[in-house]
């Protein structure tokens, strides 16, 4: 049986931990591991689409997050031509894309060190949740190559101006700094990292799987083109087309007679905290 560098699980809410799992070299990447990758993320768009998955969490295990490109691979690599490292390097693009644009929810868990292409799987996901143990660094420079593959999507979390320094001078950025790029949105205590996750899943699974899907796709077409006519039209259309459907009409009924939205799954135990908050 082949060895298998990832893991991906789905429990009864929907949510998938797609997990690195190559912790004896810093889960880092090399060829299979990408592949491995490229085909969860192949499986979960299909499911997102239908709405069989709600949340992506993507993590990995070990002490890093990832160490960026495994030696081997790179060492391979060497002896590759033109063509052959184009064919490689559109692997690793597909994996970028597919993750940034896939149709739910996305939130990426950093327990340790994100090097290299790391950064890039954390920029591609809508939230990053950092433990204080972080550390990012766009480090390609140093061994003579660019973050090349990565930077659209290093460069719009954190922003031109800060990507022209931290992709130059492949400085190792902190968590408490990834903070202030913009590169994470949250950092916590290391031991509370696992809890801080599972909060930011349940926020998550509270909203409308059909308006998270629209208002990611809104969101990315109007980061592409802001103020046009067109963007301004579709705008427009796709909150007038969520209010008429069966999920707008029971938000906006469970709204005003205080109850649960049909979409969401109750703890028998717990309050209606939704109804709480509109009552307080």
């Amino acid at each position: 049986m082949a060895t298998s560098y990832s893991q991906l699980t789905i429990d009864e809410r929907g949510v998938a931990r797609l997990t690195l799992n190559r912790p004896e070299v810093h889960n880092a990447f090399d060829d299979s591991l990408i592949a491995e990758l490229n085909a969860h993320l192949e499986r979960l768009h299909d499911a997102a689409h239908h709405g069989d998955v709600r949340v992506v969490v993507l993590g990995s295990e070990g002490k890093s997050f990832s160490a960026g490109a495994d030696l081997g691979w790179m060492k391979r690599m060497v002896e590759y031509d033109v063509e052959s490292n184009l064919a490689d390097s559109r692997k690793l693009s597909q994996l970028m894309h597919d993750l940034d644009t896939l149709p739910c929810p996305t939130l990426c868990r950093v327990q340790g060190s994100a090097f290299g292409g790391a950064v890039g799987l954390a920029a591609c996901c809508d939230i990053v949740i950092a433990s204080e143990k972080a550390r990012f660094c766009l480090s390609e420079v140093k061994i003579g190559l660019s973050p090349a593959v990565i930077s659209p999507y290093v460069q719009r979390a954190i922003g031109s101006r800060q990507m022209r320094r931290f992709a130059l001078s492949a400085e190792v950025v902190d968590a408490a700094t990834s903070l202030t790029l913009g590169l994470s949105h949250q950092v916590v205590g290391h031991d509370d990292l696992d809890e801080a996750v599972d909060d930011m899943i349940g926020i998550l699974l509270a909203g409308s799987p059909q308006a998270q899907r629209a208002t990611k796709a809104l969101l990315a077409d109007v980061a592409r083109e802001p103020d046009s006519k067109a963007t301004r039209e579709h705008t427009c259309r796709v909150i007038s087309e969520l209010r008429v459907s069966a999920e707008g009409q029971d938000g906006l009924a469970s709204f005003f007679e205080k109850r649960r939205p049909a979409w969401t799954l109750p703890d028998p135990n717990a309050p209606d905290k939704t109804a709480m908050e509109r009552d307080s």
